[in-house]
């Protein structure tokens, strides 16, 4: 009888084992289906800014099919870490939507409408993954873009250096970009992580970033203008490349 019950309770963490591996399967096959997905979005969205509409046009037709990609395999049969989340069908229903306000703002001459729908599905995507506690290096870029948003603030030549609560701030601000660009380091996978692009990019921002202290140290307005305008270069780049 003990037997049995051992093989019974063996059999059981077997099942339950291969049932939770196949459910980080499912999560992430999704991530990566709409990694590529984003990816052609970010594309987009960079020809747009640089106004090439023909180039574009042939992201946007890429765009869509892998969309529909998505769409078939995940639509109907969500992960179950979306079990339940009333965001889910909803941003089905809104990224469908969004790709044709795109291709009709496109085609009417209205390339900043196209892209303004575009930028959408990022906050889209970003509000479902936040909302199942759900985290990837594209969100984690997103928040690192926000905090150097915050950072840019300071982008301007009449700072008052005699104020110690502006020189507390700019390096509040620098230590909060600072951490968000560790943590999405730590998050990438492997392959990325490694990559010289990406190197390039993260650890060239914290070489920057290190330069801040002793430029407020300077009060030397022009220096930390030059060293924001750097920083914000790398920040564009890692949206574009990975956010």
């Amino acid at each position: 009888m003990k037997r049995y019950h051992a093989g019974g309770a063996l059999l059981a963490a077997l099942i339950a084992a291969c049932a939770a591996v196949a459910r980080a399967g499912e999560l992430a096959d999704f991530n990566a289906a709409v990694e590529t997905f984003s990816a052609h979005n970010r594309v987009a969205i960079g020809y747009l800014r640089a106004g090439n509409r023909d180039l574009a046009a042939v992201e946007l037709e890429r765009l869509r099919a892998a969309w529909a990609k998505v769409n078939e395999r995940f639509a109907g049969k969500r992960p179950d870490a979306f079990a339940g989340n009333p965001l889910y069908g909803t941003v089905f229903t809104d990224i469908a939507a969004r790709l044709v306000t795109a291709d009709l703002m496109l085609d009417s001459g209205r390339p900043d409408a196209a892209r303004a729908a575009l930028a959408a599905i990022r906050d889209d995507l970003y509000n479902l993954r936040r909302s199942a506690g759900v985290a990837v290096l594209a969100d984690c870029v997103r928040d690192a873009n926000r905090a150097m948003d915050a950072l840019m603030a300071y982008n301007r030549p009449a700072l008052d250096w005699t104020k110690a609560e502006t020189r507390f701030d700019i390096v509040a601000k620098a230590a909060i970009y600072d951490h968000e660009l560790e943590r999405c380091d730590s998050m990438a996978d492997s392959a990325t992580r490694s990559s010289p692009e990406f190197r390039r990019l993260i650890d060239g921002a914290k070489a920057s970033l290190a330069l801040i202290p002793q430029t407020i140290q300077a009060r030397d307005a022009d220096r930390l203008h030059r060293i924001l305008i750097e920083l914000r270069s790398f920040d564009n780049l890692l949206a574009f490349r990975y956010g």
